[in-house]
């Protein structure tokens, strides 16, 4: 049954194509030129006096919000595309074509259980803005708060679940047929994307990521974040402090204004590698129609986001991968990039590091020291995906949001500062982030917090080194090695001796620390025995 619905999507997708005259599209697209020729028979509308990139938005719209979602992400990459497709697509941030007030009031009021005018002073029926998944309409609380009210559009479920349907398929056959499906994971992919954007579907799921997001920039002079009202907060529709700022689209109003647009772009950068590395919880949806600036004090412009349906968030593993990536690549170093891949099973254990290393570089060399506006990054994605082609580089699936909002961030970038120097901007944060993970603070941070286990492993050695001993003492246990491998079991033995050697030391130091400090008697030897106890635990690593 699913595999049949997604036949007939496949079919219904063909259909707008051809009904806005993008044919050929339908020419290039394997799946679907075998049945090109039922449509070249049947009655169509075809416009094609139309500009290009009005019939190209048009069909996005009609096929619904996976395919508006696809064409805002390519529609911040105006180096990209041409300008009229550019602009066209713009459209899609945030002028979708709205439904009806009558719909969003009517799901209002099943979602309150009372009519909307008894829940709000007013509530003005004109949509401020409509987009893929849900519109909002702007909303006075009855305290007097100006706020907006963002509500689901109806049937859109069922829309993402048979547009899902068909991605599924596509994918199957990609990973079944496709000579690369093995290695970039097609369906993997569309799994991590389900999970996105079902998740996308939850007001309330939304409203939780804006509070966190807001308690990560409390303070801050470059991002404010919205106050969200849980009171009327349900999963189809949200409300959220009003932001009366400028899009960042208009860029004559900021100039008028005055606003530093440098500032603005470094500190765009910053705030996207803060989220990465910092906080662990980034933005994932920053396209245009999402970012407003506040420019008060046009010398300080500060950033205001909305929209938190998608965040994301990394493994450890994956953070510290990343950021080493970073690094390595500002500072050119190949060979380090080249090992770091090995290291991660990214690419297979037989790959020669030098050559893998020499690849890279024929990749990245060139774009050093360069602005933004004579880097053509396409192009290094490109040889860089043929790069991994050749070594069988594997995709990893939990980075797809994490590129997809890096490959909008340098979109932004360039609309507002084309001579931003990305690389530049960003170092600084990243290492200190690296120096927080790796430093003296962050050794004594692990041992405090791994202090209850030191705790209990040292009361539980005893009793284990008794039950070996026994085991030992009664024939219970036999070793039985041949001579090849005697020398490096001795050479374990060896390093295991010097690694409990020092984790004791380490433990006793954390233990008898942390009590001088409780104590409050001599806090200076406290921390020296925290000190010692971190030394002692850093020489015991492998």
């Amino acid at each position: 049954m699913a595999r049949r619905r997604a036949i007939m999507r496949m079919l219904a997708i063909q259909r707008v194509l051809v009904k806005y005259s993008l044919d050929g599209i339908i020419k290039e697209t394997h799946l679907l030129r075998p049945l090109r020729f039922l449509f070249y028979l049947a009655p169509r509308r075809r416009d094609s006096s139309a500009p290009v990139g009005e019939r190209i938005r048009l069909a996005l719209e009609e096929l619904g919000p996976i395919f508006v979602k696809f064409g805002q992400a390519i529609s911040t990459r105006r180096d990209l595309l041409p300008p009229d497709i550019a602009d066209e697509l713009a459209k899609l941030q945030d002028a979708v074509p709205p439904f009806p007030a009558e719909v969003a009031i009517g799901i209002i009021n099943e979602a309150y259980g009372e009519p909307v005018e008894e829940v709000f002073e007013r509530f003005d029926t004109e949509p401020l803005a409509a987009a893929s998944i849900a519109q909002v309409h702007t909303a006075k609380l009855k305290a007097g708060t100006e706020v907006i009210v963002k509500v689901l559009r109806p049937g859109v479920l069922e829309q993402i679940e048979r547009d899902l349907g068909v991605l599924r398929m596509i994918a199957e056959l990609a990973d079944r047929y496709w000579e690369h499906g093995k290695r970039l994971k097609p369906l993997e992919v569309v799994d991590e994307y389900e999970h996105t954007i079902l998740d996308e579907l939850d007001l309330m799921r939304e409203a939780a990521n804006s509070a966190q997001l807001k308690r990560n920039f409390q303070g801050s002079d470059m991002l404010y974040v919205p106050e969200i009202y849980w009171d009327y907060c349900r999963p189809e529709v949200l409300v959220q402090e009003r932001i009366f700022g400028t899009p960042i689209s208009d860029m004559e109003t900021l100039r008028e204004a005055g606003t530093n647009i440098q500032v603005l772009a470094e500190n765009g950068v910053e705030i996207f590698f803060t989220q990465v590395f910092r906080h662990n919880f980034f933005h994932a949806d920053m396209h245009p129609g999402n970012i407003f600036v506040l420019h008060n004090d046009p010398e300080r412009p500060k950033y205001a986001a909305v929209d938190f349906g998608i965040v994301g968030t990394l493994s450890p593993e994956d953070q510290r991968y990343l950021a080493e990536n970073f690094l390595a690549f500002f500072d050119r170093n190949y060979h380090r990039i080249a090992k770091l891949h090995l290291d991660s099973g990214w690419v297979p254990a037989g790959t020669r590091v030098d050559q893998l290393e020499a690849a890279v570089r024929t990749v990245c060399e060139p774009i050093f020291n360069k602005p933004l506006s004579e880097i053509s990054f396409a192009q290094v994605l490109m040889r860089l995906f043929r790069v991994a082609q050749r070594f069988n580089v594997e995709i990893q699936p939990q980075m797809i949001l994490l590129h997809k909002t890096l490959f909008n961030i340098e979109g932004l970038g360039r609309q507002l500062y084309p001579q931003l120097d990305l690389w530049k901007t960003a170092h600084p944060v990243l290492k200190r982030w690296m120096d927080e993970q790796v430093g003296g603070r962050a050794m004594l941070k692990d041992v405090r917090e791994n202090l209850p286990q030191l705790r209990d492993a040292l009361r539980e050695l005893p009793a284990i080194l008794n039950h070996v001993g026994e085991q030992v003492a009664e024939g219970r246990i036999r070793f039985n090695l041949q001579s090849p491998e005697l020398k490096d079991i001795r050479q374990q033995l060896k390093e295991q001796r010097r690694q409990r050697y020092w984790l004791t030391a380490a433990a006793t130091s954390v233990v008898a620390g942390s009590l001088i400090m409780t104590l409050g008697t001599v806090p200076w030897v406290g921390w020296v025995l925290l000190g010692a106890g971190a030394l002692a635990a850093y020489i015991a690593r492998p």
